[in-house]
């Protein structure tokens, strides 16, 4: 089964090791058809401490880490 791959913005490295992403999709409204802006935040393994707040990056599925971690940095994405 392949991996779920997804595109987002860092907006926390506090911790060692771990960013938080945030990962925005767009969804229509069921009613009023207007699309609306959904968000999920998102903990993922950053081995290096590479990524930066702002950074947008990509993150892959993968074995758990820890308690919330379940994916990990890909690359940054252009």
């Amino acid at each position: 089964m392949p991996k779920r791959v997804l595109q987002g913005t860092v907006v926390s490295d506090a911790a060692d090791k771990t960013i938080t992403v945030r990962v925005e999709r767009r969804i229509m409204h069921p009613l009023y058809k207007k699309f609306i802006r959904r968000s999920k935040k998102y903990a993922a393994h950053d081995p290096e401490n590479r990524c930066k707040v702002g950074d947008k990056v990509r993150i892959e599925e993968c074995r758990p880490i820890s308690k919330s971690k379940r994916w990990q940095v890909l690359a940054e994405a252009e």
